[in-house]
């Protein structure tokens, strides 16, 4: 029998549940920043980060989750990203991603959150084949069979699946061996300097190759300098995000 995280009964609440913020104790929204196809010239998706009404930074507004509030955080920043995103024009880019973070200890039944997600889609016109799903590495997972079936059930309903700051975290290969997203973001650590340090380009140029074998979009994070972005686009890493490009925008469409 599955054991729910959550301190209270679970109870799915809809879209228009998850926006009301008298539900949470804090309100929120979401800055974007793009990730850029270099071949095309354009963005290739752009990652909603939560920021606090008040200019709060992501780690503060993250500060405010507990087991209280967690599973409905998450749905409300699933619906909020969606919301704004479809205000802000995204739809309208060609063939634009939206890319969202996911908690995964905050999914109890991955179908029920695919549910609020496709409603906030239909409601706010934003095509659900464009929605794009992180779960970062950077914490230990408890239970490796629930992500998969989270991951599973995504794929299942026309989602698109990512690995958030690889090579940084707890699982590492391991959890790339136990599921296949369509995208693996490369951790900020392993694009610093990279256009100096033969090792890191030695992990890069591997990770890249795993990528390539298994038909995965990579994608490199934190990119900073020209330098850096030059050499990973040398060896072929053609979505790149970071400063060099663009700071998230509060509530905009950087590069749009």
């Amino acid at each position: 029998m599955n054991q729910t995280v959550f301190a209270q009964p679970f109870v799915p609440v809809g879209c228009v549940a998850c926006r009301d913020k008298t539900l949470l104790p804090f309100d929120f929204t979401m800055a974007f920043q793009p990730i850029m196809d270099l071949e095309l010239g354009r963005p290739f998706a752009y990652e909603a980060l939560v920021r606090g009404t008040s200019g709060e930074g992501a780690a503060t507004v993250l500060s405010w989750v507990d087991d209280e509030n967690r599973y409905r955080f998450d749905q409300a920043c699933r619906v909020k990203a969606i919301e704004l995103a479809s205000s802000l024009g995204l739809a309208k880019l060609p063939d634009c991603r939206l890319s969202i973070n996911f908690l995964p200890n905050a999914v109890y039944r991955a179908e029920t959150c695919i549910r609020a997600t496709m409603q906030a889609a239909a409601e706010f016109n934003f095509p659900h084949d464009r929605i794009m799903f992180e779960v970062t590495e950077g914490e230990p997972l408890s239970n490796g069979e629930h992500l998969q079936s989270i991951f599973n059930e995504y794929r299942r309903c026309g989602l698109i699946t990512a690995i958030d700051d690889f090579g940084a975290g707890y699982a590492g290969l391991n959890m790339l061996v136990r599921f296949q997203p369509h995208v693996l973001k490369l951790d900020m650590e392993l694009i610093r300097n990279v256009d100096q340090d033969p090792v890191r380009q030695a992990i890069v140029c591997g990770i890249a190759l795993v990528c390539s074998r298994l038909s995965i979009d990579m994608v490199a994070e934190g990119v900073e300098t020209a330098q850096e972005s030059a050499y990973l686009s040398s060896v072929g890493i053609r979505y790149q995000q970071g400063f060099w490009f663009a700071r998230p925008g509060w509530e905009s469409l950087p590069l749009a």
